[in-house]
């Protein structure tokens, strides 16, 4: 039986997009049986077309003008997409930052970019945080 999920964060989907929706920002059960259940939402793997619209369905925003508006401001989203750390976060206010929702896609390797381009497929993941700011990650498929 495949994983899409593991299959995505693998890199074997390039395809596909991952989305990430908090419980806290939208409680809609019939996004249950398109995705996998986690701890603080659900993570959905959609086709990329499927996905954009199930993104903006969900968050009322356009997901490629939300990745080029998060890729402004580097922070860290997690490996699985289940969590981030926002840039904003610090000691004295870091429970006041979760991620609202996370969109990611994988490139397949390209080797006539260079860098981690090389190494293997890249996750590129987008994140809204509660506070309102938007931030990305991005990570070599094969290091996580």
């Amino acid at each position: 039986m495949s994983n899409p999920r593991a299959e995505f964060l693998a890199g074997e989907r390039p395809d596909d997009v991952a989305l990430f929706l908090a419980d806290s920002y939208v409680s809609d059960d019939r996004f249950e049986k398109f995705g996998d259940p986690v701890e603080n939402g659900i993570v959905m793997i959609v086709d990329g077309e499927s996905g954009r619209n199930a993104f903006k369905a969900a968050t009322d925003t356009d997901a490629m003008g939300f990745a080029k508006t998060a890729m402004q401001q580097e922070g860290v989203i997690a490996d699985d997409l289940t969590d981030g750390t926002c840039p904003d976060a610090d000691e004295s206010n870091a429970e006041e930052h979760d991620p609202q929702f996370i969109f990611a896609f994988a490139e397949e390797r390209n080797e006539d970019v260079g860098g981690i381009y090389a190494e293997g497929a890249v996750v590129h993941a987008y994140a809204q945080c509660t506070c309102g700011t938007a931030y990305s990650d991005r990570w070599n498929a094969t290091d996580a």
